[in-house]
Parts: structure tokens; C-alpha cells; sequence
């Protein structure tokens, strides 16, 4: 009688998550281990593929493995405590934005020193400069 389910190559193709990545899910606790079969194969089902899927665009969007299992704590996919997630993803939402304020100053200091730099050998360059400051504290 054949077993009902797949294995983890199998759900590794139909994810796009590593297999190495689905065993550290399984060592970390973020997806439950699944069944064996009599000769200790692990034996996954499609509720893997919904909760690997989710895992990884949840990875896409930037939260963080923590806030991955948190939301996966309240109900993940199938039964989600929306409000809590909510806020899981207000805070994810206030970390991208300040990611994002961080890098706008970066690109207008970049923008700026480049934009004062000859780029003609000149004995001071604004990027070395830029670059070769010292911090001090």
C-alpha cells in the first residue's frame, strides 16, 4: 500500500524552498516534523506547500524569522488572528520605512559627493575623502 504524501525533494520543487531550508524550518520549530514512513522517510502533505509558500513570501517581504513564527504561532494561513498580525506587520512596516528613510540619505550624500568629484585624477578626490574620513568618538 502506497503512503499518502511526498517527499521532501518533491515539496522542495513545488515550494522553491531548499531542502536544507525545509529541514532547518523543521529543527527551529517553524513547521512541524511531519510523519515517517516504516523506513523513517519523512512523509509531507499539501499543507506543507501552503505553509512553505507562505514562509517564503512572508521571507520576500522582509519579516523577519521571528515575526514569521509569530504569525505562524497565531494561525498562519489557515486561521489567522488578524489583529495580532496586524501589529506584527505595523512593526515590519515601521522598520521598511526607516530602511528606507536611511537609504535616501545615503543615496543623497552619494549623490552629492559624486557630484563634487572632477573625476579627473585631481589630487583630492570628494570620494576618497568621503570615504577615508575618520570617525571620532
Amino acid at each position: 500500500m502506497r503512503e499518502k504524501g511526498f517527499a521532501i525533494g518533491e515539496l522542495s520543487r513545488r515550494t522553491g524552498v531548499n531542502i536544507e531550508t525545509i529541514r532547518y524550518f523543521e529543527r527551529v520549530g517553524v513547521i512541524a516534523t511531519p510523519p515517517r514512513t516504516s523506513g523513517g522517510r519523512r512523509v509531507y502533505g499539501t499543507g506543507y506547500v501552503r505553509i512553505l509558500g507562505f514562509i517564503r513570501r512572508a521571507r520576500e517581504l522582509g519579516f523577519t524569522p521571528a515575526e514569521v513564527r509569530a504569525i505562524l504561532s497565531l494561525g498562519g494561513p489557515a486561521q489567522p488572528s488578524c489583529s495580532e498580525v496586524r501589529k506584527i506587520a505595523a512593526h515590519h512596516l515601521d522598520r521598511v520605512r526607516a530602511k528606507m528613510a536611511d537609504l535616501a540619505q545615503l543615496e543623497s550624500l552619494l549623490a552629492t559627493t559624486i557630484g563634487r568629484c572632477a573625476g579627473e585624477g585631481a589630487a583630492h578626490c570628494a570620494v576618497i575623502d568621503l570615504l577615508d574620513q575618520h570617525t571620532t568618538t
